[in-house]
């Protein structure tokens, strides 16, 4: 994997949690809104769609650059949608970037194995 494609879902990663905080919060403002006089739903709105847009536009960077399929990606557009699916995402994201850093010292060892022979 090359540093852009690990950096694209490292952005994705690192956006995916605030994401979907921002979802349950805002779930919650719009409960409050309806129970009470406390209504915070356009502030946490606009917070919760300009973190959502940048989900979207590193999904779209990640899917280019790692060739996903259809199903991966599809995948990961449906967590964003989800009031929990950015933790999920997240955490997907994360060990599938560990996998990648283990295959690439593998690599790394056998081609100097290789090497020294």
């Amino acid at each position: 994997m090359d540093i852009k494609t690990a950096s694209s879902l490292h952005r994705l990663r690192l956006v995916s949690a605030p994401e979907a905080v921002s979802f349950l919060l805002l779930l919650v403002c719009s409960v409050l809104k309806r129970t009470t006089d406390f209504n915070a739903v356009p502030v946490m709105g606009a917070i919760h769609g300009l973190l959502f847009i940048l989900y979207v536009i590193f999904w779209l960077d990640a899917w280019n650059r790692t060739k996903w399929s259809f199903g991966t990606a599809a995948l990961y557009f449906v967590l964003s949608v989800l009031p929990t699916g950015g933790f999920f995402a997240e955490r997907k994201l994360k060990r599938a970037a560990e996998d990648e850093v283990i295959a690439s010292r593998a690599r790394r060892e056998d081609r100097e194995g290789t090497v020294n022979a």
